[in-house]
């Protein structure tokens, strides 16, 4: 309760809106493009985020990180077939955007929290985000929650619950005990994890150059950490 009391500052409401505006965005991508594009663009944030700090917060990116964000673009032309069906009304197009301002959301999250007072306890972070968050989402609910039936309520529960409390909470105190490399590295297994899960459970089909284009993200992500982490200590 003594941590909850605490002003978070400015930073962290902001941080809390973004993470609404992800989640919001991100579940949007995924009714609208497969389960694979969407967390690979998600998953782009990071490098996103490395390109803005490098102009406005004094980060400068060597010539490896460069080459790395180019291969990551390389591999998300692939995960669409450098073929984006410039139309309104199609479904892969509204689908993709939706990706992208989850992307941005998250690129934002990640830019916001290292401007943030690190005198600040993770855990007057993780309540206050969440709050935020959850007050930002409010609207939504008003909007649709003449949809939600009886049968559906367990599953809200489940899914705010684990993958959401649950997760952001594990993500907070792993953080402050794991190297950022060492968390990063291994935050990369959920691309992963989504794809396979929509490759087996949900049929979600994957060509040769969408699978290459996702490996090519991957190694792009995980290597830009690791070097990162070497640069940091």
């Amino acid at each position: 309760m003594r941590l909850v009391k605490v002003w978070p500052s400015w930073p962290v409401l902001i941080n809390g809106v973004l993470l609404a505006g992800f989640i919001i965005f991100y579940v949007q991508a995924m009714n609208y493009t497969s389960m694979a594009n969407a967390i690979m663009l998600v998953y782009l944030a990071p490098l996103a985020a490395s390109v803005v700090a490098h102009f406005f917060l004094c980060e400068r990116l060597t010539v490896t990180a460069l080459a790395l964000i180019s291969l990551a673009l390389l591999g998300f032309g692939m995960m669409i077939e450098f073929n984006i069906e410039i139309n309104r009304e199609s479904r892969e197009f509204i689908g993709i955007c939706y990706g992208l301002l989850a992307m941005a959301s998250y690129a934002g999250f990640i830019l916001v929290n290292r401007v943030i007072n690190p005198q600040i306890h993770v855990y007057t972070r993780t309540f206050w985000q969440l709050f935020t968050g959850g007050c930002v989402m409010i609207p939504f609910i008003l909007f649709s929650v003449h949809k939600i039936s009886a049968s559906d309520i367990p599953w809200l529960l489940a899914v705010g619950f684990f993958p959401g409390f649950l997760a952001i909470l594990f993500a907070v105190a792993a953080l402050s005990r794991l190297p950022v490399a060492m968390f990063g590295t291994i935050a990369y297994i959920e691309p992963v994890a989504v794809v396979i899960l929509g490759w087996t459970i949900f049929h979600e089909t994957l060509n040769p150059m969408q699978i290459t284009g996702c490996l090519l993200i991957l190694f792009s992500g995980i290597l830009k950490t690791m070097t990162a982490g070497k640069q940091s200590t």
